[in-house]
């Protein structure tokens, strides 16, 4: 197919695809006025919504930009148009190219390569850098990187300061989920732990009351959401496995009207911290 040269700059040349150690393919096919990128500090972002949330918020940190070069549509004339207005050097590909580079075929046509957002290493970082009490989410082995992602966007509209989560049998933060997360996984921190329970423990010390959103506990309508939280939900179908259970103050339900057992824990999560940031909001006057 042709290419569009109002779409896209008409020395854009073929695209570079850099070495990756973070899950991107490696390719010997390199354009020789686009030298390689060190790509350790590096990861790609995928999909209309994430790439334009960067596009918006940090265009620096975008060091190419991919797209496909079947697509001329409005939606993509725009995010090119804003691109190039950022900077950013605009290559058109073909659909293999962009799998390769999103290690997927769900990339809507749109890979970025991104300097990867500083974020606090460690609990202690998230805590140390807080002006208001703290509020938190623990994730009890979510698995789902669409659920991850789910949660981080709920973490990012009612101001969670991070997400944490257990280093064995719970996702990380991968392509898809910060496809799923929209930016978020940009803003909010997703801080891994090798030990959850005395993760919990140390938060306790800190001052900061663990309450476990789970059934048969005091309900949320009632609960005292006042002062630093950390909330704690169980992953897809278990629930909060019984340790973590036990490490939490307090259990509180969400109450149900239907007929559905239980809610997406992304959804519960969204619930939690809505409530949670509702107790902070000042009265109405």
């Amino acid at each position: 197919m042709q290419e569009n040269t109002k779409l896209y700059p008409s020395d854009a040349g073929p695209a570079n695809v850099p070495a990756s150690d973070g899950g991107l393919r490696r390719s010997r096919m390199r354009d020789a006025r686009t030298p390689r990128l060190p790509m350790s500090a590096a990861r790609a972002l995928y999909g209309f919504h994430p790439v334009t949330a960067r596009l918006r918020a940090r265009p620096d940190s975008i060091r190419q930009l991919y797209v496909s070069n079947a697509r001329h549509d409005p939606r993509m004339r725009e995010l090119a148009a804003r691109a190039r207005a950022a900077g950013c050097e605009v290559h058109p590909v073909d659909a293999a190219r962009l799998e390769q580079l999103a290690g997927t075929t769900q990339h809507q046509g749109v890979v970025a390569l991104v300097d990867a957002t500083a974020m606090p290493a460690t609990i202690d970082d998230v805590l140390a850098a807080l002006s208001e009490p703290a509020l938190l989410l623990v994730l009890d082995g979510v698995t789902d990187p669409h659920n991850l992602g789910a949660c981080l966007r709920s973490a990012d509209v009612f101001g969670a300061h991070a997400i944490v989560v257990p280093k064995d049998r719970a996702v990380g933060v991968n392509a898809t989920v910060a496809k799923t997360a929209s930016g978020a996984a940009d803003t909010v921190p997703v801080i891994t732990v090798t030990n959850l329970a005395r993760t919990l423990r140390e938060l306790k010390d800190a001052g900061i009351w663990i309450l476990g959103a789970d059934a048969g506990g005091e309900s949320l309508y009632a609960a005292d959401l006042s002062g630093p939280i950390a909330w704690v939900l169980g992953g897809e179908g278990s629930g909060l496995r019984r340790l973590t259970r036990e490490s939490c103050d307090r259990i509180v339900g969400i109450p149900q009207q239907g007929s559905v057992a239980s809610l997406n824990v992304s959804v519960a999560a969204g619930i939690c911290l809505y409530a949670s940031r509702r107790t902070r909001a000042p009265s109405p006057r």
